[in-house]
């Protein structure tokens, strides 16, 4: 069997993944339209708003791209009873997403990322977001939804956005079911809790990410070595991917191997949402027992096709499929 193909037969298995994705629920605004004039009030261009739209963001995406691609997903996360909660739920249910682990919290507030893009340039983003910490009542409800759900899943994704739901007694109640059941744990890093994720299975991290977390620059093969190792060792995971933006991702798995991935995608247009595809495509791959490289390249594939469109988009498992069909053997 050629390569191709293996990676074909992969992506014919996505519908048997489970995953669960916890983390920070948000909604991604954007307004669009044209600029031909500058304000005379002030320097700034006057944007004629076109169009509107409004779409799921933050691990809400990651739940979308999951179903892109074919898997089954539910969501675990916090919104607030609010205007934008209630535009939330409307969305997830016209989905036909499952609700049984959105968590309505009457102290906060939904968060939503407003983006006003003109002439495919985004001009100004503005959000309206709670990034405290939960309530003891908020988080005992997350701990118990957790404790009766993992066992249905083969991989959990934490999609980490800083908003305050990811913290340490959270993902160390995934790992117990980590080392329980066998759960894959894919993490989607903000730097502030990096502490949290040693013993996770993967840490996807982007190179400005990485480079934090580190406390170096990546401007080398050399650093980038140094950086994927270093962080390897230090959080104690089964492999560490690196997004680089134009020049593809970087596998570093704990037994030594180390894969440099090139970007597949032709043109980029909009970044927004590519590592919500990258965990995604990942964690459905290698709960459908693709091995680290084979998922890597899939993932690759996605994002070089989402990255190809404007706003938060998604890549279909059709799409992922002809992408991998045109590609090289």
């Amino acid at each position: 069997m050629n390569d191709n193909n293996k990676l074909l037969k992969l992506i014919n298995k996505f519908n048997r993944g489970k995953i669960l994705v916890i983390g920070d629920i948000m909604l991604d605004e954007f307004v669009w339209g044209k600029v031909s004039r500058i304000s005379p009030e002030a320097p700034v261009p006057v944007v004629e708003v076109t169009k509107e739209n409004i779409m799921l963001g933050g691990a809400a995406n990651v739940l979308k791209n999951i179903h892109a691609l074919g898997g089954q997903a539910m969501l675990l996360g916090v919104i607030g009873r609010d205007y934008n909660g209630e535009r939330f739920m409307e969305i997830v249910r016209e989905g036909g997403y499952r609700t049984d682990g959105i968590i309505v919290d009457e102290a906060r507030r939904t968060s939503i990322k407003t983006r006003v893009v003109a002439q495919h340039q985004q001009v100004v983003r503005f959000d309206r977001e709670s990034r405290d910490d939960l309530s003891k009542k908020t988080y005992k409800k997350i701990i118990e939804l957790l404790l009766s759900m993992s066992s249905e899943f083969d991989a959990v994704i934490v999609s980490d956005y800083g908003k305050g739901l990811i913290n340490r007694g959270i993902v160390s109640t995934i790992l117990r079911f980590k080392k329980k059941n066998g759960l894959i744990v894919s993490v989607d890093p903000k730097i502030r809790n990096f502490r949290f994720y040693k013993g996770v299975t993967v840490i996807t991290p982007n190179q400005k990410e990485a480079e934090e977390a580190c406390g170096f620059e990546i401007n080398s093969s050399k650093s980038l070595m140094k950086a994927g190792m270093h962080l390897l060792k230090r959080y104690e995971t089964d492999a560490i991917l690196i997004t680089r933006g134009e020049y593809g991702m970087s596998l570093f798995q704990k037994d030594g191997t180390v894969k440099h991935i090139p970007t597949i995608a032709k043109e980029v247009y909009d970044v927004t949402g590519a590592g919500d595809t990258v965990i995604s495509a990942l964690s459905l791959s290698l709960a459908v027992k693709a091995t680290w490289i084979d998922a890597c390249i899939i993932s690759n594939h996605a994002a070089g096709i989402v990255v190809g469109k404007l706003g938060t988009a998604t890549a279909s498992a059709k799409e992922l499929t002809v992408s991998i069909e045109n590609s090289p053997e």
